[in-house]
């Protein structure tokens, strides 16, 4: 098991913790496409679906993101040298036999993935009829695997970029940006690789398991339009480079190619499975609260917007389960998951899950615990996952300050009430366990 450090004074803290850990074992890449994925003969079984590979000459896995290198060892172990090639894209990029694996960066795109992503969109081209394409389609893969379009500079992508992710648009908007600024993205691999059967291998970090836009949509159409992504930077007034604003004008008048759409020929010959989610690891979660004697519940698998306004209502929860037994009793596990966002004001250090716990923490009945993580084990930009918050983690005039700054890590660390896993390897969003205990226990 992946290991987490986390301060846990109270069997209800490590009741939390565990919750925690369980999830995001659950969807550990190399678990979920050992569960999903077979080989029987020459018959390749992906979900439901089946593939003979005697009708290929070549069978190719390309993709990337932060479960990307868990998805190549996987494949490696069940196809072994039935893999003829392979380019894998990922922040920490392992060892291969038959898959090279490739540097990238997130969330900001980088040089090095610019090259690594160039050596895939290399062997993706001028595929034939008897190409088969196993593509890992993971969270982090926008970013991790940029290929920027005619015109536009890296700097300008990074640029662009940056100013989303502080502007607490939310993923849907970003990637219709990032879509219409990429040569890969928005259908992009699909496009490249026709006429080849592509079978996509995803793992959803998105609210909705939306596959056009889990990784920005490289295998999946795309419904977005140039005019879509210029409405994105109208409606948060954002000051972007001008290259991207003349590709997405000129895209807008018909002088750019769209990105496929929904019944284009390109896709008639591609299959995406979404292998794991965040409702996986609630679900499990779920198991180990049960085992652990509580009666759990998994609030939402969808939760999203301002961190600090979704956190306002973890504790309204919680201070209905002890006032009224509703939803039900303690002791009680609330689950969720999602993807919160942060409107950036300040210049601190944070992310979505820590300004969720300290917005909470202050407000939190006695007997009840609150932890939070990305699931990927960076929360933000950060190198932590998240926190673990009771009441007496911070007072409310400190936890103000602190957030008036986006400075959240601070004063959670100085709390000792951070959750720090290092990279885990997957992404299926944020995870967050509420832990309520009975009145008679405090």
């Amino acid at each position: 098991m992946h290991e987490f450090d986390a301060r846990t004074p109270t069997t209800t803290h490590e009741v939390a913790l565990d919750c925690l850990r369980a999830g995001v074992e659950s969807v550990r890449p190399e678990r979920v496409v050992r569960d999903a994925v077979a080989l029987d003969g020459d018959t390749l079984t992906v979900a439901e679906t089946t593939y003979d590979l005697t009708e290929f000459d070549r069978i190719l896995v390309v993709g990337g993101g932060k479960a990307g290198d868990g998805v190549a060892d996987a494949l490696e172990a069940l196809l072994g040298d039935r893999i003829d090639d392979g380019v894998v894209v990922t922040p920490e990029p392992g060892d291969g036999n038959r898959i090279r694996r490739l540097p990238g960066d997130h969330p900001v795109p980088s040089d090095r993935g610019v090259e690594s992503t160039r050596r895939l969109i290399d062997l993706v081209s001028d595929l034939d009829e008897r190409t088969l394409v196993l593509v890992a389609v993971t969270g982090g893969a926008s970013a991790i695997l940029p290929a920027p379009a005619t015109g536009v500079s890296l700097s300008d992508l990074r640029e662009t970029t940056q100013l989303l992710l502080e502007s607490g648009a939310e993923i849907d908007d970003l990637n219709a940006v990032r879509k219409h600024l990429s040569t890969l993205k928005g259908g992009g691999i699909a496009r490249l690789a026709a006429p080849a059967t592509v079978v996509g291998l995803v793992l959803s970090d998105v609210v909705g398991n939306d596959l056009g836009v889990i990784a920005s949509g490289p295998t999946a159409p795309d419904e977005t339009t140039f005019d879509d992504a210029l409405d994105v930077l109208d409606r948060f007034d954002l000051d972007v480079p001008r290259s991207v604003r003349t590709r997405l004008a000129r895209g807008s008048a018909g002088e750019v190619p769209e990105t496929p759409k929904p019944g284009d020929s390109v896709f008639d010959r591609v299959t995406n499975h979404v292998l794991a989610d965040a409702f996986t690891a609630l679900d499990a979660a779920r198991t180990v609260a049960r085992d652990s004697g509580y009666d759990p519940l998994i609030l939402s698998s969808r939760v999203r917007g301002e961190a600090r306004e979704a956190a306002k209502t973890h504790v309204a929860v919680a201070e209905e389960v002890r006032a009224t037994g509703n939803p039900l009793e303690a002791p009680a596990v609330i689950l969720s998951g999602g993807e919160c966002t942060v409107t950036v004001r300040g210049d601190g250090q944070g992310g979505p899950n820590l300004e969720f716990c300290l917005e909470a923490a202050p407000d939190l009945p006695d007997g009840t615990v609150l932890a939070s993580i990305d699931s990927d084990g960076k929360d933000g930009g950060t190198d932590v996952a998240g926190a673990l918050v009771d009441a007496e983690t911070v007072e409310r005039r400190e936890a103000n300050a602190s957030l008036a700054r986006n400075d959240a890590l601070p004063v959670l660390r100085d709390a000792d009430a951070l959750v720090e896993t290092g990279p885990t390897g997957t992404n299926v969003n944020d995870l967050r366990v509420l832990v309520v205990e009975p009145a008679e226990f405090c």
